[in-house]
């Protein structure tokens, strides 16, 4: 049984400035909601019962607008970083509460992931971490030339390429602890290049529902606009 989840929300969402100076990103509003409140109203929605936040920057901001969980039907605690940890670093400061596989979220996402199949499936596997993924469109600036022997056979005008990267959702089972230094700038990559390097397998669950970052500017007005068309 999965009933808990890790968001990490202590970034200082430097690619967000001037917005993020005074509002940590994953308050930033998209509709009637923060970022923070739309993934806790998600993880409630799919049977989660307790929430850790995972904060630093702004630390109190956050606090103040989410409270104790209460309004929200769901258990928040804080766990506050005193430096920078990464997105994985955190996760060392709760390794003594968690006991049972956990969800480790971004705290800067929006998705419609059916979180339930995430843990019905992560549970079937005997890997101890499962890594979320996305598919996603990258478009090219320009146009791509085929050529064979110096004369040009094809010619596609700023084509897309497809790309697998990561959604920013885990689930982790409490052996990870064992990989991740305690109290130390550590990053997910670092963690899966860590246990690909010792051969342990690493589960992937392709999302395919609606999935956004909210890591840029661009991304932030795309979000927010699709939010407002959804109206």
């Amino acid at each position: 049984m999965i009933n808990t989840a890790i968001i990490l929300a202590g970034g200082l969402g430097k690619r967000l400035y001037p917005l993020t100076k005074v509002l940590p990103k994953p308050l930033l509003p998209i509709g009637d909601k923060s970022i923070l409140e739309s993934l806790i109203m998600l993880l409630r929605k799919n049977n989660i019962k307790t929430v850790y936040i995972a904060t630093n920057y702004l630390h109190d901001e956050i606090a103040n607008k989410i409270g104790d969980g209460e309004k929200y039907k769901i258990k928040v605690i804080y766990s506050r970083e005193r430096k920078k940890l990464g997105t994985c670093g955190p996760l060392s400061l709760l390794k003594d509460k968690l006991r049972n596989p956990f969800f480790v979220i971004n705290g800067d996402i929006l998705t419609t992931a059916n979180l339930k199949e995430i843990k019905k499936y992560s549970l079937k596997k005997k890997s101890i971490l499962t890594v979320v993924t996305k598919e996603i469109n990258l478009p090219f600036r320009f146009g791509k030339v085929t050529t064979r022997n110096n004369y040009i056979t094809r010619l596609e005008e700023k084509p897309t390429y497809k790309q697998e990267i990561l959604s920013g959702i885990y689930v982790c089972k409490p052996e990870i602890f064992k990989f991740i230094p305690d109290n130390k700038y550590f990053g997910m990559d670092d963690l899966i290049k860590k246990l690909m390097k010792k051969k342990i397998k690493i589960t992937k669950y392709l999302l395919k529902n609606y999935w956004i970052d909210i890591g840029q500017l661009d991304d932030y007005e795309i979000a927010k606009q699709k939010k407002g068309a959804k109206k």
